[in-house]
């Protein structure tokens, strides 16, 4: 009976490696030009795919308070994926991104990745490094306004 069952259990990890290491495409990770929608003329970069945009978001002022609410949920949903320095871990590190890209963009993609992916030529370029889609973390769109106060703050926001 014991050699029996390691003789399964043998045979089901054989199988697991080598249809991992089998040269079909998995459809989980698209990259530019596989299942990816080209970048269209109705597609803002600088506001991204999503609610968000210049009339609908107010920056006035840092909030203390909302940034640490989002650097409470950061460490819960996105520290495992991203470094708040410029390092890449799973993702990008996120120093500087306040200064590189435009609030509405990130707001959009915090709460909206697969379409923004699915779009935008620069998230399909760091696919193409990253490996890893990014998650949808389905974040209340307070919660993302709190997360990038934190972003704000890693970026020197007082």
């Amino acid at each position: 009976m014991k050699f029996f069952l390691k003789s399964i259990t043998l045979l089901f990890f054989l199988t697991c490696i080598i249809t991992s290491c089998s040269d079909k495409k998995s459809s989980a990770t698209p990259t530019m030009g596989e299942n990816a929608v080209p970048a269209t003329d109705d597609y803002d970069p600088n506001r991204g795919e999503g609610k968000f945009n210049e009339s609908n978001l107010s920056l006035d002022g840092f909030d203390m308070a909302m940034a640490e609410k989002g650097e409470s949920i950061s460490n819960t949903k996105c520290a495992s994926c991203h470094k708040i320095t410029d390092e890449r871990l799973v993702g990008p590190g996120w120093a500087g991104v306040t200064q590189r890209r435009q609030a509405p963009w990130v707001l959009n993609f915090i709460t909206n990745p697969d379409p923004m992916i699915d779009k935008d030529p620069e998230l399909q370029s760091q696919l193409e490094l990253c490996l890893v889609r990014m998650p949808n973390q389905n974040l209340s769109e307070d919660d993302a306004r709190s997360i990038y106060e934190y972003m704000r703050k890693i970026d020197g926001a007082k």
